[in-house]
C-alpha cells in the first residue's frame, strides 16, 4: 500500500555529525538513509539535532544544523525544505521534504551558559536551519531546564520556563517524548498559566496502556496534547512497544487511531545502533520494522482492521495538516 509517508523523528543529523565515514547514502549504515527513505514512499522527514548533556552540547548542536543546511544545498536532488510551500504543492514533489528539530536544549545552552549565549545559540540555530519542527527541552536525563522521562521527581525548572517563553509565538510546537510527567505536567501549567501561544506534541512516543515504560505517554498525556490539536509519532523501538512481541507496533497504531485518528502518525526513530554498547538491546527494531523502506508494509496490514482514510491520515496527512495549520 503506498502513500507518501511524513515521519516525525530520526537522528540522522547526529550519525552524520559524530560517526567517522557516515554516509547518508549507505543503507548497511543507518536504519534511515536515503535510500530506505525512498523505498518507503518518505515524502517528510524531521532530522533531530541531538545532544548529550555535556560541555560540548552547544558545538555540537551548531554543527548539526551546518549538516542539515549542507544537505539542502548539496542534495537537491534528493531531499528539499519541507515548508509551506511544499506542502502546497505535494502532489508534485519529488524529493524528500525534510526539516530539523531539536531534541535536548541541552543544544542551546550546556549547563554554564548565559543566557544572551543561550538566546544567540537558539536563533543562530533556527536562521541555519530556516525552521523547527519542534523543542524537547530534555532527553533521557536532567539538564537546567529540567527532567528527562529517567528522572525521578524533576519537573520544569526556572531556566525551563525561561525557554518556554521565549519560544511562545515562534511557531515552534514543545515535544513531551523525553520529558519526566513532572515535566510534562509542568510545561502544560506553565503555557496554560501564562497563555503561551506554544503547540504540544509527542514526536516519537507510545503509549502507556499498552506498554508500561517512563518513554511512553500515559493516557493523560496523549490526551492532553489530541485536546490542544497535536499530534503523536509511534516510535519503533522494541524496547517502547514490547520487546517480545512485534505486533504491538500495530496495537499502538492502532490505539493512537481510537484515541484520536486526527492526531496519531509515525514517529519510528531510526539511529545509528551500531556502536551501542548495551547488547540487551540489540535488536533494536523488529525486522517488520527494521528501516524506513517498512512503512508501506506496515500500512498494508493494517488495511484489515482501519479504514483507507485513517491510513491515509497516519501516514501523512495529519503531519501535513498539522504544520500547514500552525505555519498558515
Amino acid at each position: 500500500m503506498k502513500y507518501p509517508i511524513a515521519d516525525m523523528h530520526c537522528d540522522l543529523l547526529s550519525f552524520m555529525a559524530k560517526v567517522p565515514n557516515a554516509d547518508p547514502f549507505d543503507s548497511s549504515q543507518i536504519a534511515c538513509a536515503f535510500p530506505w527513505m525512498e523505498a518507503g514512499g518518505m515524502k517528510m522527514q524531521v532530522m533531530a539535532i541531538y545532544t548529550d548533556v555535556n560541555p560540548d552540547s552547544m558545538d555540537l548542536a551548531s554543527k548539526q544544523a551546518r549538516i542539515f543546511s549542507d544537505l539542502l544545498q548539496n542534495e537537491a536532488g534528493t531531499v528539499t525544505r519541507f515548508d509551506s510551500e511544499y506542502i502546497q504543492n505535494q502532489d508534485n514533489q519529488e524529493s524528500i521534504g525534510i526539516i530539523a528539530s531539536v531534541e535536548n536544549a541541552a543544544g542551546f545552552g550546556h549547563e554554564n551558559a548565559t543566557w544572551p549565549e543561550i538566546y544567540a545559540q537558539f536563533d543562530s540555530i533556527v536562521d541555519t536551519v530556516g525552521q523547527l519542527a519542534y523543542i524537547s527541552l530534555t532527553h533521557h536525563t536532567e539538564n537546567r531546564f529540567g527532567g528527562g522521562n529517567y528522572t525521578e521527581g524533576i519537573g520544569l525548572k526556572e531556566d525551563g520556563k525561561r525557554l518556554l517563553d521565549y519560544m511562545a509565538g515562534k511557531r515552534i510546537p514543545i515535544d513531551l517524548s523525553h520529558t519526566s510527567d513532572l515535566l510534562a505536567e509542568g510545561i502544560l501549567k506553565h503555557i496554560d498559566r501564562h497563555h503561551l501561544p506554544i503547540p504540544v506534541i509527542a514526536s516519537h512516543s507510545n503509549f502507556r496502556t499498552l506498554w508500561n515504560h517512563k518513554r511512553n505517554l500515559s493516557d493523560e498525556f496523549a490526551q492532553e496534547i489530541i485536546n490542544r490539536g497535536g499530534i503523536i509519532g509511534v516510535n519503533f523501538l522494541r524496547a517502547f512497544l514490547d520487546t517480545d512481541v512485534p505486533e504491538r507496533l500495530y496495537e499502538h497504531l492502532e490505539y493512537g487511531t481510537k484515541l484520536r485518528e486526527n492526531a496519531i502518525c509515525f514517529g519510528a526513530d531510526f539511529f545509528y545502533t551500531q556502536d551501542f554498547p548495551d547488547k540487551s538491546r540489540h535488536p533494536f527494531y523488529f525486522s517488520l520494522a527494521e528501516n524506513s523502506s517498512k512503512y508501506p508494509d506496515i500500512l498494508e496490514h493494517l488495511n484489515t482492521s482501519l479504514s483507507e482514510v485513517q491510513l491515509r491520515k497516519m501516514a501523512f496527512e495529519n503531519v501535513f495538516n498539522f504544520y500547514q495549520k500552525l505555519w498558515s
